[in-house]
């Protein structure tokens, strides 16, 4: 007989009780709620009243934590004043990134240890029990629930504990203000950076600027694009010694394919490319991740981010996901050597949709 599965006297329950039944059913007997202990703040008005030291002292320590990550913004700057490292370094945004998070962690834990510390020391500590029943009880239920809840608070000590409630509703309101601060850190407003791209520039001086492999460098001919096949591509001549060539790099990435001209739906895009050859931002219009993944069957392209998908014969319009508007489109042709060329720049920006983006700039 396993004594886990059946009554007190040996008996095997009946189907749908459970073998705490009640005693005259055969289940074990209620053994009731032990003897209370009291805390010593309940019994003793000093260690209550040093218990509400003590949960003060931790909410304001959280103020401390706060005014702390708000200085740290200011004194220990990545870019700009650093006491402990030279502006501009690894070690400044190492010196940030650290007092920063100290003061943060300092100013969100002492909140929760003082609200625990509260609950466990001056919060009422009554046990009771009850018999479950319906969900919703009637009307003088009901009053008498909303009793209890008015009976807790007072019970609680709000109204006769100011010092808590002061420094409480201090740490809550100097936390949220922290959060204010690094606001600014988010960089400057875009203006203008995403309405030109190096395909631009580089026409502008020499009229066409020839297609090339982002890995190499070297040049593309339109015979070497095949249906189906893509390719990652730069402006050629856009090297290291390009002024901020890192942004320069990020903001011309694109990508190359080839369709069947038959397979096209829209004719401007087929117009702006050269026999199927499509030329597109390779930065997708939702959040600017890399469009890098493309199905040779459906010719569409997706973002793995968040799986904005784009048909290429159509213009790069969007056919699935977050995005709201096509990849913009680089205007090509072909040189007397057979190379693919840049004509111009994005006709839009690139990048993420953002309040003024068709904004004449």
């Amino acid at each position: 007989m396993n004594e886990l599965t059946h009554n007190i006297d040996g008996t095997s329950p009946r189907k749908g009780v459970s073998t705490v039944a009640r005693a005259e059913e055969g289940g074990f007997r209620n053994p009731g709620i032990p003897p209370h202990e009291y805390r010593q703040a309940d019994l003793d008005p000093k260690a209550e009243k040093r218990a509400e030291r003590i949960v003060s002292l931790l909410f304001l320590l959280s103020i401390l934590g706060t005014a702390f990550f708000i200085a740290s913004y200011f004194l220990f700057s990545p870019t700009g004043t650093n006491l402990l490292a030279e502006e501009g370094t690894l070690s400044a945004v190492h010196w940030s990134t650290l007092t920063m998070g100290v003061g943060l962690a300092v100013g969100v834990f002492f909140i929760g240890a003082g609200a625990i510390h509260w609950a466990k020391t001056l919060m009422p500590d009554h046990e009771v029990t009850e018999e479950r029943h319906a969900q919703r009880g009637d009307e003088e239920t009901r009053e008498a629930a909303s009793n209890i809840l008015v009976d807790g608070i007072n019970e609680s000590g709000i109204a006769r504990r100011p010092l808590v409630v002061a420094s409480l509703v201090g740490a809550l309101a100097a936390l949220p203000i922290a959060v204010l601060f690094p606001i600014s850190t988010l960089g400057p407003l875009p203006g203008n950076k995403l309405h030109h791209t190096y395909w631009g520039r580089a026409t502008e001086n020499k009229k066409r600027v020839r297609i090339a492999r982002d890995h190499d460098q070297t040049p593309i001919k339109a015979s070497d694009v095949t249906v189906g096949s893509i390719f990652h591509v730069m402006p050629e001549g856009l090297t290291e010694e390009t002024p901020d060539w890192i942004e320069e790099r990020a903001k011309a990435a694109a990508v190359l394919v080839r369709i069947d001209p038959a397979d096209g739906k829209s004719e401007a895009s087929l117009e702006a490319g050269h026999e199927g050859i499509l030329a597109f931002s390779k930065i997708c219009t939702h959040v600017g991740c890399p469009v890098a993944l493309y199905e040779q069957q459906t010719h569409h392209m997706l973002c793995p981010c968040h799986q904005s998908t784009f048909d290429v014969t159509d213009g790069a319009k969007v056919v699935f996901g977050p995005a709201h508007r096509p990849l913009p489109q680089l205007p090509i042709e072909v040189d007397d050597e057979g190379y693919l060329v840049a004509t111009g720049d994005f006709p839009e920006p690139i990048g993420p949709s953002f309040w003024d983006i068709h904004k004449e700039k």
